[in-house]
């Protein structure tokens, strides 16, 4: 199991160009997302689900340091063949790990209503089988359901050094409460949680953070927070409760 750390920070949209000049000797554009103004970028779309006592919800509030969302994750505007993963988002202590399988997401429906998911399943190996059985699992075991559709653009970087670390910004986050799934590329009735700002996250897989991150955090004085978009997403929501 390979376990990735994970640090995020709220940041004033005014400091994004600063940012970007402070640290582009240590980091690239990810080579796998398009530019758009001159930078990487693409669009994340995640339905994030839940289980009527919205434990993921309180888990997280509580601060437990082990938990799990799911969700259904997709990318940019919505095509013919566009590709959508089940994921498991798992939290221990201060680290990170994903169960991620592929489906096409005009299957995608099919594959939740009935658990019937190897004639979907897009590379069909041992991990993504297990990865797509372990979701589908507490998926009904627990009863969840959709609770929060979270689309952001994000703007990837890689580093030069260690091509392991990681630098996204987050921009534009915004929440929808209770969507179908047939509704993953809607772009209407958002609420914004973080107005004003981006999230810049730091994911590395070898401890401590590489000492170049530690200082681009250290000059803008930024602090570590425990950002959830599907929490805050929900907790904004005029409609949540």
């Amino acid at each position: 199991m390979k376990l990735r750390y994970e640090r995020k920070y709220l940041v004033p949209n005014h400091k994004l160009n600063d940012l970007r000049l402070a640290l582009r000797p240590f980091m690239r554009p990810d080579i796998h997302a398009g530019l758009k103004e001159g930078y990487p970028n693409y669009t994340v779309r995640s339905i994030y689900f839940d289980n009527t006592h919205r434990n993921a919800v309180i888990d997280k509030l509580e601060g437990l340091r082990d938990r799990k969302k799911l969700r259904i994750r997709g990318y940019d505007k919505l095509k013919e063949d566009s590709l959508v993963f089940t994921e498991i988002k798992k939290k221990i202590s201060d680290r990170i790990f994903k169960n991620r399988a592929p489906f096409l997401y005009r299957n995608i429906k099919r594959v939740l209503q009935t658990g019937e998911y190897e004639p979907f399943l897009l590379k069909n190996t041992e991990k993504n089988r297990n990865d797509a059985s372990r979701f589908l699992y507490n998926l009904k075991r627990f009863h969840m359901e959709p609770v929060n559709l979270i689309v952001y653009r994000r703007e990837p970087y890689h580093g030069i050094f260690n091509s392991d670390t990681r630098i996204t910004f987050d921009k534009d986050i915004r929440s929808r409460i209770y969507p179908q799934i047939t509704e993953l590329y809607d772009d209407v009735d958002f609420v914004y949680p973080w107005a004003g700002h981006f999230i810049m996250e730091i994911k590395y897989y070898e401890s401590p953070m590489p000492s170049w991150a530690k200082s681009v955090v250290w000059e803008f004085d930024l602090k570590a927070e425990a950002l959830s978009k599907y929490v805050e997403g929900f907790r904004c929501h005029p409609l949540a409760y």
